[in-house]
């Protein structure tokens, strides 16, 4: 018995129609996302309840998914700022950020699927502006990158903890002056350091010259001491001293007592 066509026909819609309406009903939440739910049919973008988390969903063929990645993510900007003397800086830097998991609704509702260009973009750039206006360009070149750096993440997160947006770190990469600038200020850098070196050589030889003057009149104030002690009795004593230590020597010689001048004796060697 042949099929009746007419009867095949409803049949393979139908199948069409119900397969449709099942890829339309499930949706996979891939790792690192969440899903925000949209019922047209039921107050629109669901804020008050969680975003839909990883996994396999089920859900009504008329509503709607919009699926955000809410892994640590960064923006590099390149950014034109003015310092507080009105000089022109290229400051680049990179935000580690990523969406606030619980607030993905609001953050949909709210700034949209392009929040980094409406929301953390503007942030850092107002943040960055304001920081580098307070620093002249020599600070900003030589001892102020790291105080810039914390200054902006504490800005840009004062801005963005009120946009569903949880800022993790701004990583200042380089400020660049205008060539220059930046010769002048590496010039008196050098003059500097060339300072405080001849400083440094100063000061040594001041001490090396202080060290010198006390050695020296330590020592004539020794021999001052000496001089003063030194008797023409104990001066005796010891000549008397160093002939007997002589006598008692193997080397042969003649000691002849009381010859010598003050009474010391003098000694005759075999040479």
């Amino acid at each position: 018995m042949n099929p009746n066509p007419k009867r095949i026909i409803p049949v393979i819609i139908g199948v069409v129609i119900l397969l449709i309406m099942l890829s339309k009903s499930t949706i996979t939440i891939g790792s690192g996302e969440g899903g925000v739910l949209f019922k047209p049919f039921g107050g629109g973008v669901v804020v008050n309840k969680p975003p839909m988390g990883e996994g396999f969903h089920i859900v009504a063929p008329w509503n709607d998914v919009i699926v955000y990645e809410v892994r640590q993510q960064e923006i590099s900007e390149k950014m034109r700022v003015l310092s507080s003397n009105g000089l022109e800086i290229l400051l680049d830097a990179t935000i580690w950020y990523q969406p606030v998991y619980g607030k993905l609704g609001s953050l949909h509702k709210e700034k949209g699927e392009r929040y980094q260009e409406r929301v953390i973009a503007p942030a850092i750039r107002s943040a960055a502006r304001s920081v580098v206006g307070r620093y002249t360009p020599e600070q900003l070149y030589s001892t102020k990158r790291d105080a810039i750096q914390v200054e902006i993440y504490t800005e840009t997160k004062k801005i963005l903890d009120q946009q569903y947006v949880q800022l993790n770190e701004v990583l200042v990469r380089d400020v660049a002056l205008p060539e220059t600038i930046k010769q002048a200020i590496e010039t008196k850098l050098k003059q500097e350091q060339e300072s405080l070196e001849y400083e440094f050589r100063l000061e040594k030889a001041r001490k090396e010259a202080d060290r010198q003057r006390i050695e020296a009149e330590g020592k004539a104030n020794a021999n001052k001491i000496l001089s003063a002690s030194l008797t023409d009795k104990i001066l005796q004593e010891k000549g008397i001293d160093a002939t007997i230590k002589l006598s008692q020597s193997p080397n042969s010689k003649v000691i002849v007592i009381g010859s010598g001048e003050g009474g010391l004796p003098i000694i005759l060697g075999n040479q």
